[in-house]
């Protein structure tokens, strides 16, 4: 069965290009971005793991760790590492995880036998700090993925649990936030004292 938003992300222990490692332990008190690959050496996925690499500081800002996935092994990907650098101008330093029995994919549905009985597709997976998924995003293997998406996802999924707010469509970090319509009047009072512009009852919009 598929894994579903507020399902608890599988654990695992496997190699990776940074050693062995426990999912869980390994990811602590962090949120994690889990996203898997087709293949060594193939030129959209070498585009993501150098754009990955160039935002470090951004998901470090955010306190995510990023965890790449593919079938290939842990000397492929090493091997890969090195052309990933050198065709993106970077310094990829993140885990890739070397699933080779496709254990970690067949557990977290990357596998799509209308794609590839044995390549995973683009899986994204938000996990938070409880280890619980928040988000899940699936791609073609001929189509990149957005960052600005991934960013901005993370961005409003922790606005939210610190503000008990939603955010609207195309939503970005600084514009308005909704007040849930299970927050009354008199609650968002309290909790909102900066005030909303109602566009309906059950439509209410502030800052935070």
């Amino acid at each position: 069965m598929s894994l579903r938003i507020g399902d608890t992300a599988p654990d695992f222990t496997i190699p990776t290009t940074k050693g062995d490692i426990s999912f869980h332990d390994w990811a602590g008190d962090k949120w994690v971005f889990l996203f898997s690959h087709p293949a060594d050496f193939t030129p959209v996925c070498t585009t993501e793991m150098g754009r990955t690499s160039q935002l470090a500081d951004e998901f470090a800002a955010r306190n995510v760790l990023p965890l790449g996935l593919s079938t290939d092994s842990v000397e492929e990907h090493l091997k890969w590492i090195d052309d990933v650098n050198d065709t993106q101008n970077t310094d990829l330093s993140f885990p890739i995880i070397a699933d080779i029995d496709h254990a970690v994919a067949q557990a977290y549905d990357m596998i799509h036998p209308g794609e590839s009985e044995t390549a995973a597709v683009r899986s994204v997976f938000i996990i938070d700090p409880n280890k619980k998924i928040r988000l899940t995003m699936t791609y073609p293997m001929s189509v990149g993925r957005n960052f600005d998406e991934i960013l901005r996802v993370v961005d409003a999924l922790q606005t939210g649990d610190k503000y008990k707010v939603a955010t609207p469509a195309d939503w970005v970090m600084g514009a308005k936030v909704i007040i849930p319509p299970s927050v009354t009047n008199q609650a968002a009072r309290t909790q909102f004292p900066q005030g909303w512009d109602e566009v309906r009852p059950y439509l209410r919009f502030t800052k935070v």
